[in-house]
């Protein structure tokens, strides 16, 4: 017996949106990368990108549990000496919501070429309004 394999040519492509108001970070990140890399179809194929488009809005009112939001940090290097730059999650949340949550969805896809082509597909909006009005695009729940 063998295993369906998809192929490039057979693809079809959903657009999903999330209302991240008041959704935990994770959860929301989460459900985001299994629909971009395609694993919530039958036909899923590990070296097809056969995944789905994602818009993520009110990335602004994202939650997170805890103590994250003084204690979770946000790191850059300029790859200069003493080029270090640190931030909070609260700070994120204010300043940079859009960042903070493509962070956390490309962090759950693969580190390689095909992840790069899978977070292409992804669309964080900071407020309520996006720009794919025209795809139609479903609306998915966060459990």
């Amino acid at each position: 017996m063998t295993s369906y394999m998809q192929k490039k040519e057979t693809i079809e492509r959903k657009w999903y949106v999330i209302d991240a108001e008041g959704k935990s970070l994770g959860r929301v990140a989460s459900l985001a990368a299994t629909y971009l890399r395609g694993k919530h179809k039958p036909t899923y194929t590990p070296h097809i990108d056969c995944g789905d488009n994602i818009i993520i809005i009110n990335a602004q009112k994202v939650n997170l549990t805890g103590n994250k939001l003084d204690n979770k940090m946000y790191y850059n290097h300029s790859q200069y000496t003493g080029g270090l730059r640190e931030r909070t999650a609260r700070t994120m949340r204010e300043e940079y919501p859009v960042e903070m949550v493509e962070r956390a969805v490309k962090g759950m896809l693969p580190h390689n070429r095909l992840g790069r082509d899978m977070y292409r597909k992804l669309h964080v909006y900071a407020g309520a309004e996006h720009e794919q009005q025209a795809q139609k695009p479903e609306v998915l729940e966060v459990k």
